[in-house]
């Protein structure tokens, strides 16, 4: 039918399906999908979303006809019920309530027993022959009426309600009799007249009409804005409005509503799970006013209704092919369904349901691999603050969640105090203006870090990322001084216990208590299935088979734990975090500040066996998986001493003065050091610095190899901005290569490749691809470039940008596809038309990311590569992108 925007649901048919939740919501589609398979469900009609969206672009006045076709709908709904709106004999009266696309739960409000009057209660008296029921009804009307459509604030009428209560020295609700809610229901009609300066409305029609005005205007209310944006629910056109006849479980104690789940929606065990309480309505189960019942009792007091419920919730499951959330109401002994949706559950439930759906025969391994988001993945891999303990604890600040789990700790100030903290056995969080790299020891031994300022890719977000380690960064409350941080009003000296969560960038003054995850065989079993899934797919105009997933590790602790977690190689192998270690850091600045060749391959020297040791852990580690190691990338600023200790240190080892070493740091001073002698520039201007670390991996490759391990290295040049310097970079790097394989007699494979971080390499990537065997996009830098922006000096405006629609995400969390995914299509189209098996992978950040990871995919990347505790995660959305993209 042509714009039709009511649809009609009751006696067995309706005349939607569960397929139509974009049109008539979740909830309207459930209860429609539920009256087509013969559950019991109280009829009525829904009012499309398309509705809601004509509502807003029209300036919130309703298209033409639609008054009439609810006109239509209602008496059709009053003519299956035998009952009239607003009668005075036998009143219908009926529930209004929202029901988005995507569930938005107690985000949109809900009016029931919605055409209630001073004539209707009467009607309902004689009818109901239950007086207590009646008053207690119009009661609840008048309040949800008065707060949800007309603002009139709750907490009015609980005062009203609990002078009454006083009065009659009670404390429950159900301790009221008739009369006592007679007088509730004036007093509430007075609270109602004295805010709105309106007589309680006692017309049906125009009660129907402001509850249907209060739903749409939900959509947009503050709370449930907030909620799609903190769930990233996007593409919504807006709620649809459900008008159904009401089913009460408060006429006594024959009637009774609950919720219930087909499992548990947190461990995930297939078992009936849910609460209930007789002689109440709906609100009652939720708004702790009452304790519910388990199910379990229910069984035992009313078993007959329990297995209408068992069998009810049984056909759902098999239906729908998922976990059900359920609310009923039962109405003097008859069980009624008021609505079911795919439940809500944490990480471990989703897991362990998907594959028990797949045991059972429910669902298959494709769908199971749908059913798990990646962010519920990341659940099972982080500890979590105890949901219990969390309850009534109210943040002291949040920055940004740079690195998910929970850490709890005695809070120090510097790396070094971290480091000594912990070898006393005490557990601390490592409290800083910013990270740098030589607090890495610090950041290991610390539980978790907090930072006042910087980024999501800021170098504490990217390193705790790295280590596993929990992080809130960019924390703007807290204030700094010294040893002691301010949050707001308190104050925090060394030693004072905080807790942070790393996954929503909270802080909570006090030690919380943790839950640590459980690694199960059924998480290792639904891997499994991504892995299959992403490994199998064939795609044109790529070379090899698979969408596979790397990590981004530094030593072979990190490597080892990455394979532990399904990495399939290594991606990005930061060399210059090999140096921060205290015997290497001195002959590296012996290198830096050396004033002549000699002087800097003589500290060379000494560096070139600690790199080549690392470098055989990192393969070895690998056993046989490919390794992309970047050479030097950092400007030198960040290695040289900053302390008169450490100048004093280096001056001994040097020979030089310390004015001789002072006047030669002041001279590596830049004004942007992210742009500028850092990355190929160090290798063009300083050759032998890349030579040494070539001759290091090759050397590295060629022992292991020798020893009967498989190696596979990839040597990747950073920051390369035109062809020439890749051109010149390869051809000394190829000179070491060959003469180590010589001087080794070995016949190792490597391949040489380049980073494409800065806008111009991707833009002349078919140019500089003529001398690389692969590309690895620096997302990091290439966003920085593009866009502008100081990743770690973002937390000054992106979070006032984000809060005003100036950005939809913050760029250096989620890849900006519009700009600099532009940049990654061209580079890798451009590259491909001059090699067109060019292997091409991301080792930004956003290689962790799911929906970058799926860009990755779309764009036709070889692999992503991520920090090693995101591995998992990238598995899974790797799986998903493949899922999404394949071709109906």
């Amino acid at each position: 039918m042509a714009n039709k925007r009511v649809y009609y649901f009751g006696g067995g048919k309706a005349e939607g399906n569960g397929q139509m939740k974009a049109l008539l919501g979740g909830k309207g589609a459930g209860l429609a999908e539920m009256t087509n398979l013969g559950v019991p469900v109280p009829p009525g009609f829904t009012i499309s979303t398309e509705v809601c969206d004509e509502f807003y672009k029209n300036n919130r006045r309703y298209p033409a006809g639609l008054e009439e076709e609810v006109a239509q709908n209602l008496s059709k709904l009053e003519s299956m019920m035998g009952k009239k709106l607003g009668d005075a004999n036998d009143p219908l009266l009926v529930s209004v309530r929202s029901g988005a696309a995507v569930s938005m739960p107690g985000m949109m409000d809900t009016v029931l027993n919605l055409g209630l009057n001073d004539k209707a209660v009467e009607g309902l008296i004689k009818k109901a022959g239950n007086e207590r029921f009646a008053w207690d009804a119009y009661r609840r009307f008048i309040n949800m009426f008065g707060n949800v459509v007309k603002g009139v604030h709750h907490e009015n009428f609980e005062k009203a309600l609990q002078s009454v209560k006083k009065k009659k020295k009670v404390e429950l609700d159900t301790d009221l009799d008739a009369n006592d809610l007679k007088e509730v229901v004036k007093l509430y009609k007075q609270v109602y007249k004295s805010s709105t300066k309106q007589d309680f409305p006692q017309d049906p029609r125009k009660q129907l009409w402001a509850a249907i005005d209060a739903v749409f205007g939900s959509w947009n209310n503050p709370r449930a804005i907030q909620y799609r944006k903190l769930n990233e629910i996007k593409g919504l056109i807006g709620t649809a409005v459900n008008v159904q006849s009401m089913v009460f479980g408060n006429f006594g104690n024959d009637s009774g509503t609950g919720v219930c789940f087909s499992r548990d929606p947190s461990t995930g065990k297939n078992e009936f799970y849910g609460e209930y309480l007789m002689n109440a309505q709906g609100e009652d189960v939720v708004a702790g006013i009452r304790t519910p019942q388990k199910l379990a009792t229910l069984a035992k007091k009313d078993p007959k209704i329990y297995k209408q419920l068992v069998e009810v919730k049984e056909r759902l499951e098999k239906h729908f092919k998922d976990m059900q959330d359920m609310e009923f109401t039962i109405e003097r002994g008859k069980l009624f369904l008021l609505q079911t949706r795919n439940g809500k559950r944490t990480g471990p439930a989703a897991i362990k349901i998907a594959v028990d759906m797949f045991n059972e025969g429910l669902i298959g391994k494709e769908l199971a691999v749908q059913r798990v988001t990646p962010d519920q993945l990341d659940q099972v891999f982080h500890p979590n603050i105890d949901p219990k303990a969390k309850r009534g604890v109210k943040a002291l600040a949040k920055g940004l969640n740079a690195s998910p789990g929970a850490a709890t700790g005695q809070i120090v100030f510097t790396a070094e105090e971290a480091e000594e903290w912990v070898k006393q056995g005490k557990k601390v969080l490592l409290v800083r203006q910013e990270t740098s790299p030589e607090d890495i020891g610090g950041m290991h031994a610390a539980q978790g870090i907090l930072t006042a300022t910087g980024g999501m890719t800021s170098h504490a977000a990217v390193v705790a990322r790295g280590m596993g380690r929990p992080c809130v960064a960019g924390c703007k409350a807290a204030v700094i001084s010294g040893k002691a941080m301010t949050i707001k009003e308190t104050k925090f000296k060394q030693g004072d216990y905080v807790t942070i969560d790393g996954t929503t960038g909270e802080v909570f003054k006090g030690e919380l208590p943790l839950i640590q995850p459980k690694i199960t065989g059924e998480l290792r079993t639904f891997l499994s299935w991504a892995d299959e899934i992403r490994k199998g797919v064939e795609r044109a105009n790529v070379s090899t088979k698979g969408f596979l997933v790397r990590t981004n590790a530094d030593t072979p602790a990190d490597a080892k734990r990455a394979r532990e977690f399904g990495a399939e190689g290594i991606g990005l192998c930061r060399t210059e975090h090999m140096f921060f270690e205290e015997e290497r850091i001195m002959p590296f600045r012996e290198m830096i500040v050396a004033d002549d060749l000699d002087a800097r391959k003589k500290a060379l020297k000494k560096l070139l066996p600690m790199q080549k040791k690392d470098f055989k852990g990192i393969f070895k580690a690998m056993d046989g998986l490919p390794v992309t190691i970047r050479l030097l990338d950092p400007p030198l600023h960040e290695f040289v001493p900053q302390t008169k200790e450490q100048i004093k240190e280096l001056s001994d080892l040097t020979g030089k003065s310390v004015r001789e070493l002072q006047s030669k740091i002041a001279t590596l001073h830049e004004a942007n050091p992210m742009l500028g002698h850092r990355g190929c520039r160090l290798g063009v201007t300083y050759p032998e610095i890349y030579d040494m670390q070539v001759e290091a991996i090759i050397t590295a490759a060629c022992e292991v190899s020798a020893a009967g391990g498989k190696v596979y290295p990839e040597i990747m040049i950073p920051l390369v901005g035109t062809w020439k310097e890749l051109s010149m970079l390869r051809e000394n790097a190829d000179k070491v290569c060959k003469s180590v394989l010589a001087k080794k007699k070995s016949n190792v494979k490597y391949t040489i490749g380049t980073m494409i971080e800065i806008p111009r390499a991707a833009l002349t990537a078919d140019k500089v691809a003529e001398y690389a065997d692969f590309f690895s996009f620096g997302t990091n830098d290439l966003t920085q470039m593009t866009l502008g922006y100081s990743r770690d000096d973002v937390g000054s405006f992106v979070p006032f940008y984000l809060e005003n629609n100036v950005l939809e995400e913050d760029p250096f969390a989620r890849l900006d596809q519009e700009g600099v995914g532009q940049l990654v299509e061209m580079g890798i189209k451009k590259g491909r038309s001059t090699k067109s098996d060019l292997k091409v992978g991301i080792c930004g950040e956003h290689g962790g990311d799911p929906s970058s990871v799926e860009f990755c995919y779309r764009v036709g990347m070889n692999y992503v590569s991520c920090s090693p505790f995101r591995v998992p995660i990238a598995r899974l959305a790797a799986a998903q992108s493949v899922l999404k993209n394949r071709k109906k």
